[in-house]
């Protein structure tokens, strides 16, 4: 059995960028876990609709 996992979850998000306005984005979530028990996010993604991969750090969230 492995101790650490990496992890992958998906939400749908509501995020607001200044080129775009608000977004509605698959946002894939990176953790690693320890016998199951997340441990810290590693890093956050989304998809753009052509396909390309951008950090979340460039959208902000907004509710």
């Amino acid at each position: 059995m492995k101790l650490i996992r990496i992890k992958r979850q998906t939400k749908r998000e509501k995020r607001y960028s200044e080129k775009m306005g608000m977004l509605y984005t698959n946002v894939t979530y990176v953790k690693k876990a320890l016998w199951g028990i997340p441990l810290k996010t590693m890093f956050a993604y989304r998809k753009t609709y052509y396909g390309e991969i951008k950090l979340c750090e460039d959208c902000s969230m907004a509710y």
